[in-house]
């Protein structure tokens, strides 16, 4: 009885991960076309998740919408364009370059320039150490010599 109710358990397991979103399209290359569009655009309620992985109302309200207006016959780059003056740069994982968005692109570049520099001066910190070391060293011998020198005297 145990197995039969498990067997039961997991074969109706597959019906309730079946009942996802199910779209339909006139042309079947929209499909491919909407799977890409949908994730790389992100979803304006949710932290960093685009609108395939998104279960809020709004992504699904905008799936509908990039579904529509691929139905429309517009292209990716009009949808996003329609979706960023829409919901702002936000929705785009891509943001373009521009006047807005410089410091977003030269930041990584700035930031291996200011750790690039740190490295360089740890590390003629720590070889200018290591030869006043060895100069004290030496001086210390020196002066151990001429004082025994002086002492046998």
């Amino acid at each position: 009885m145990k197995i039969r109710l498990l067997f039961l358990s997991v074969a109706l397991s597959g019906f309730v991960s079946a009942t996802s979103e199910l779209v339909e399209f006139s042309d079947p290359s929209y499909r491919a076309r909407y799977q890409q569009l949908i994730t790389e655009l992100r979803c304006p309620k949710c932290q960093n998740q685009n609108l395939a992985d998104s279960n809020s109302p709004i992504s699904l309200d905008l799936r509908n919408e990039v579904q529509r207006l691929l139905e429309d016959g517009l292209s990716n780059q009009e949808i996003e364009t329609y979706l960023t003056n829409r919901y702002s740069a936000f929705i785009l994982y891509r943001p373009e370059v521009n006047k807005n968005t410089y410091l977003l692109w030269i930041s990584p570049l700035i930031v291996l320039l200011v750790g690039g520099l740190a490295v360089a001066r740890f590390s003629r910190r720590s070889v200018s150490v290591t030869k006043r070391q060895e100069i004290a060293t030496d001086n210390n011998e020196r002066l151990n010599n001429l004082l025994s020198d002086e002492e046998d005297d």
